[in-house]
């Protein structure tokens, strides 16, 4: 039986193609020549934390109308055009960027980045299409609210960031969905669709120079601006308990801050691993097997280029809340004393397992490579992140957990949460 050390073989992949525009805009061809199929999508360094407070909410608004009409299409052509060719259409905005994303054959690839170039760069937001969509956008944001999970995460961004951008809901504020007006979003695709900001991708089975010819006549013409830049979100630490109507449970999380993405510091996600990856992870042991105080409990990094976070979730019914939080603080104080060889191998096994299954993902693909464009101007290679991993010591994830001690944890609950909340939260972190 081979060994966990077993060292990890990372597959031999054709080479990375990659071009930059004039203007900036930065292209890249991941060859997958196995599938049939392909991904092809523009990524734009332009998300909620790239926004001003007044208009927050605003790109994911330009998400959901670019797709309403564009100088030479209307939405019905928009939609008739992809699903001719048998593909999907996809978008996404996130606190750091805003993607589109098309998926079908990959002998359509060069039509397919014609089409986001049109997409992203000539959307003519049409006032019928405007107030539709924006009925659409306010019962998602409906659903947000209703959401006690959505509801906490939203609490624990303030209590780690304050009124840094950082801590800004994607959705935005119902206020501002509200008067958005044509002119705003025009006026903002405008300033923030630039080729600085701008990452054209396809991954799949697909001819490379004939991507990089259609990327190259779809994007060409875009302004090249300026890149936008977040400064780097500093971490404030706090308690926070909020009731939430209807809901049975109390919905947790404890946490704090990593260092963010440009740090190039891995230490954060093998802690998160550690603590929490797996049913034999220390968290699922305690919380669930042994002592029943959770059905669902994770840990996790989320490491973006302005912050980090570590974040321990779980729900409880209401009369274990302060036993949970106990536990769980408990949890993290052992691991600042040590950290078990079985542990860190597991999680060092779990997230190489991981990062090699998103090599069989194009879209997986595609987003780690943009995101690497827009951080490091570069994209790494397999054997460069899971070098990263193993570079990573005990003493280091260690310390980890010892500066979110330091630093100060970070706690909320919503739901079900009784009187006092946020005190008998301080309470039980200890």
């Amino acid at each position: 039986m081979p060994s966990a050390r077993t060292p990890t073989v990372a597959p031999a992949l054709p080479p990375v193609e990659q071009a930059t525009l004039a203007n900036g805009v930065h292209v890249v061809v991941l060859p997958m020549p196995h599938l049939a199929t392909c991904c092809a999508s523009v990524f734009v360094r332009s998300g909620s934390a790239h926004e001003p407070r007044t208009l927050a909410g605003i790109g994911h608004f330009i998400e959901h109308m670019a797709f309403k009409g564009t100088a030479t299409r209307d939405a019905q052509r928009i939609n008739l055009d992809a699903e001719r060719l048998g593909a999907e259409v996809l978008a996404h905005t996130d606190k750091d960027h805003t993607a589109f994303q098309m998926r079908g054959l990959a002998a359509h690839a060069g039509e397919f980045v014609r089409m986001l170039g049109d997409i992203v760069l000539n959307p003519t937001f049409p006032a019928d299409e405007l107030e539709r969509e924006r009925q659409v956008v306010l019962h998602e944001f409906a659903e947000v609210e209703d959401d006690p999970m959505d509801a906490a995460y939203r609490l624990f961004d303030h209590a780690c960031f304050g009124l840094h951008a950082a801590a800004q809901p994607v959705i935005g504020m119902r206020a501002h969905i509200e008067r958005l007006t044509r002119t705003d979003l025009l006026r903002y695709v405008q300033r923030q669709y630039t080729g600085a900001n701008i990452v054209v991708g396809v991954a799949g089975g697909v001819d490379a120079e004939a991507v990089l010819g259609a990327a190259d006549a779809a994007f060409a013409a875009t302004p090249s601006g300026t890149s936008h830049g977040v400064d780097a979100a500093a971490y404030r630490g706090g308690v926070r308990a909020k009731a939430f109507p209807g809901s049975s449970q109390a919905h947790v999380l404890i946490g704090g801050a990593l260092p963010a993405l440009t740090a190039g510091d891995e230490a954060g996600t093998l802690a998160a691993a550690v603590l929490g990856e797996g049913v034999s992870s220390p968290l699922l042991q305690r919380v669930r097997e042994q002592r029943p105080l959770a059905y669902h409990a994770t840990c996790a990094a989320d490491i973006l280029p302005f912050c980090g976070q570590f974040v321990i979730e779980g729900s409880t019914s209401p009369d274990l809340l302060e036993d949970f939080v106990r536990e769980v603080s408990v949890l993290l104080r052992r691991h600042c004393e040590g950290v078990a060889s079985v542990d860190l191998e597991r999680a060092r096994q779990q997230l190489r397992v991981r990062r090699l299954r998103v090599l069989e993902s194009p879209t997986q693909r595609l987003e780690e490579a943009a995101l690497d464009l827009f951080t490091f101007g570069r994209v790494r290679d397999i054997d460069e992140r899971l070098k990263g991993l193993d570079a990573v010591d005990a003493q280091a994830v260690r310390a980890t957990f010892e500066r979110l001690h330091v630093d100060g944890l970070s706690a909320v609950a919503v739901g079900s949460v009784g009187r006092a909340a946020g005190e008998r939260l301080r309470q039980a972190l200890g």
